[in-house]
């Protein structure tokens, strides 16, 4: 299995929505599918399932899995073969986290998996636990490991440069995503781990901006690609700003960029459900999360679609 893993490209990939009934709340693969080959039409050169975008906490494993099955499913049908997924695989405990890769790659859904540091008990969990956790998940997963950092989702820690390097040592450690939106921090390691860019195969590390609002940034700062969920809704322009930049285009990147990261906060802002709302203003299809999660009001709703105006028009443009 390891001979036939798709590789992971540099560009621009998105951690997809996850789609459900609006009534029952019950997974809508159709969407998810139709979805999943949108992007990748779009110039997206991977998928992230079960991200935190994914709404991962909301779902079973059961649902986990039937989602990174329909997303391959999605993908081969359309001629995408050789698009990577990575699944979003964290799990309380590193048994837990090791199942689920186990039949991720058993059931052929993903090629990847991004995991977050342990944080349920964050009074007991220092730096120490925390290597000894992605140490101890690399040793046994079959499918390769990206650490994700993302404070916001593990109760504030945050693995600094130091840690992520002595990590990145280990072999099944394979990249990182800095949703911490620190570019000194991915400048650091990207050096320090030679990672892939667009120019150069360095060491094939991959070092992963978090959010499209630092695409030049993350490019400039030596990065490999991003993931981000703003791609969901705009993949053609956060491609584009990618591409411009790499390909030297630097004053139309940077320009790019800052409609992007304009458009962008709107989302960021109002997290999954503005996101699935500005899919479904723009697209046809999105819906709502599930609850927790709030539904939002027409007010919130029209701001969304006011705030991603300019950057949606340059998305319908090209």
């Amino acid at each position: 299995m390891t001979s036939q893993r798709r590789p992971l490209p540099c560009g621009i990939y998105a951690p997809t929505m996850t789609f459900f009934d609006p009534d029952t709340e019950d997974l809508d693969i159709p969407t998810i599918k139709k979805h999943a080959q949108r992007l990748v039409r779009d110039g997206l050169v991977g998928i992230v399932v079960m991200g935190s975008n994914g709404e991962a906490v909301h779902c079973t494993r059961e649902e986990k899995l039937a989602v990174a099955a329909a997303t391959r499913e999605a993908l081969d049908e359309a001629g995408f073969g050789t698009t990577p997924i990575i699944i979003g695989a964290t799990e309380g405990s590193v048994r837990g986290t090791v199942e689920l890769c186990r039949l991720a790659h058993q059931q052929g859904g993903a090629d990847y998996a991004l995991v977050l540091p342990p944080s349920y008990y964050r009074a007991q969990t220092d730096e120490d636990v925390i290597l000894q956790y992605f140490t101890a998940v690399a040793d046994a997963s079959p499918l390769p490991l990206i650490l994700y950092n993302y404070p916001g989702a593990v109760s504030g820690i945050d693995m600094d440069s130091d840690l992520i390097v002595r990590l990145a040592r280990h072999p099944n450690i394979v990249g990182t995503k800095f949703t911490c939106g620190n570019t000194g921090k991915l400048t650091r390691v990207a050096l320090a781990t030679d990672a892939r860019t667009p120019a150069r195969e360095g060491s094939g590390y991959m070092a992963f901006g978090g959010m499209c609002d630092f695409t030049a940034q993350t490019l400039q700062s030596g990065g490999s690609g991003i993931i981000a969920g703003g791609a969901n809704v705009m993949p053609k322009v956060c491609a584009r700003v990618w591409n411009l930049y790499a390909e030297g285009k630097r004053d139309e990147a940077e320009a790019l960029q800052k409609v992007l990261s304009k458009g962008d906060w709107p989302l960021t802002k109002a997290a999954i459900a503005g996101t699935k709302q500005a899919i479904q203003s723009y697209f046809g299809y999105g819906g709502y999360p599930r609850r927790p999660l709030k539904r939002l009001d027409d007010a919130r709703i029209k701001a969304i679609e006011e705030g991603t105006r300019e950057v949606m028009e340059v998305e319908k443009s090209l």
